[in-house]
């Protein structure tokens, strides 16, 4: 058993990672060892790199004690570069990590002077070569025999063989060294897998000071949201899916979330969805950190938001907001019915819960049709003067209806590509209080076996 991770005070002993333990025993007989657990340390480091988000949205895991940020367009929102630096490291240290930041404008760079580098470790733009120049060669991430090799050779910084020939570097050390030095220098991409990919539209919104009050919230959402909205408006997309997260001191994040029936980048409907939701979020010990995401964007041209100003219609986007608040606040669904290409009623519409989806044909306007339809059919009974005639009168639930009007019958044949049976014969009739309904036989009259049914009221 060998050791695989020490403490300072247990270094200062003589202890070292790949001791052997008994050894180690030997040197100090009072020495605590503990069973190293298999993928702990990149375990620990992953949350770590998690919790750190609340800095960047790119946080990339650098085992086997590192992290690398992309950090641009993040220190302004800090009060500058040293500002910014100086947050993370109070916060990890609170955390009980001990950390060194070197900010640079490559990954490599930065990697090396947080390692190698003397203070500051703030590298300003344009200034990478200077920057690593009298590093060891270490600091460029090579492969211990490369390292050892220039050592060898007497170059024991980067500056000394940088501006070599690079045939000559190739061929004494390989294409490694040359791409990791162009990678330190910027003229390779040095990518970064992150731990969570970021979204496309996100806008962040640190707090000098842990928010604790719904009204801080209420304030720190309608910020973000006038930001993302306004950014949205001018790529002429809008918001099907939005969450606000926020990180609290602790090391906790809360969040909440809704969604609309279609893209908008309207702030006051999106404040009114997230009104009744910001009591749920728990601010603990103070929120430090709001993000704002929105998981799921959508093309809104221009001529959609005329039609806020023109009002009405399916197409108003009031309806729509309306539509949301609705299905928010009081967990229900809202059903919206289009026609379908059928002429048996029953399969003559559709039920959809989306707002925005067109539909495939018109509804039928060349024949009456009642505003409510019954399914299914229901029984009634009708007498009729002569089988074939509209009926005097009909039972329906225990009530005599006299009919003072009719109209019909209106032949409906079954849709045999579907289901076979009878036809039926539609009757617009109206009773003596002017109640209208619409009603039909099953069969023929002759039939033995015909049916009378009730089908739909009209207004």
């Amino acid at each position: 058993m060998v050791i695989s991770a020490t403490n300072v005070h247990a270094e200062k002993k003589g202890i070292h990672v790949g001791l052997v333990l008994a050894d180690a025993r030997a040197l100090v007989p009072g020495l605590e060892a503990r069973d190293d657990e298999p993928d702990l340390a990149s375990r620990v480091l992953g949350e770590l790199a998690t919790w750190c988000i609340r800095f960047t949205p790119t946080v990339s895991v650098d085992a086997p004690g590192g992290l690398l940020m992309e950090v641009t367009g993040c220190a302004h929102l800090w009060g500058g570069e040293e500002a910014y630096e100086n947050a993370i490291i109070a916060r990890l240290n609170a955390r009980g990590y001990g950390v060194r930041i070197g900010m640079a404008d490559t990954p490599g760079v930065a990697w090396a002077i947080a390692r190698f580098g003397k203070a500051p470790l703030i590298v300003k733009s344009g200034l990478l070569q200077q920057a690593i120049a009298g590093l060891p060669p270490e600091a460029l991430r090579l492969e211990p025999e490369n390292a050892q090799r220039l050592h060898k050779l007497g170059l024991h910084r980067i500056g000394q063989f940088m501006n070599m020939s690079r045939q000559v570097l190739r061929r004494r050390f390989g294409q490694a060294l040359l791409n990791q030095l162009d990678k330190a220098l910027g003229l390779q991409i040095d990518e970064l897998t992150p731990v969570e990919l970021p979204p496309n539209y996100q806008d962040r919104l640190p707090c000098m000071e842990p928010i604790v009050t719904r009204e801080g919230i209420v304030i720190a959402l309608e910020k973000l949201l006038v930001t993302l909205c306004g950014r949205l408006k001018k790529e002429q997309k809008g918001l099907r899916g939005v969450s606000l997260k926020g990180y609290r001191v602790d090391g906790k994040f809360v969040e909440t979330k809704v969604g609309t029936h279609r893209p908008t980048h309207h702030v006051k409907h999106l404040m009114r969805l997230f009104e009744h939701k910001i009591s749920g979020l728990e601010p603990g010990l103070g929120i430090e950190l709001f993000v704002l995401e929105a998981s799921q964007v959508e093309d809104n041209p221009a001529g959609q938001e005329r039609i806020w100003e023109e009002g009405g219609g399916l197409e108003d986007e009031r309806l729509s907001e309306l539509v949301d608040r609705m299905i928010d606040r009081g967990g229900i669904e809202v059903l919206r019915y289009l026609p379908a290409e059928h002429y048996w009623p029953e399969r003559s519409y559709r039920r959809t819960t989306s707002h925005a989806e067109a539909a495939s044909s018109a509804w039928r306007m060349d024949v009456p049709r009642p505003t409510q339809l019954l399914d299914p059919p229901e029984r009634i009974e009708v007498s009729a003067p002569i089988p074939d005639y509209p009926p005097m009168l009909f039972v329906y639930q225990g009530k005599v209806h006299r009919i003072a009007r009719a109209d019909g019958p209106e032949r409906i044949e079954q849709e045999w590509w579907i289901q076979q049976g009878q036809h039926r014969d539609y009757y617009q009739v109206e009773d003596e209080h002017g109640q209208r309904y619409w009603i039909f036989r099953l069969g023929h009259y002759h039939d033995q076996d015909y049916q009378w049914f009730i089908h739909g009221f009209f207004s």
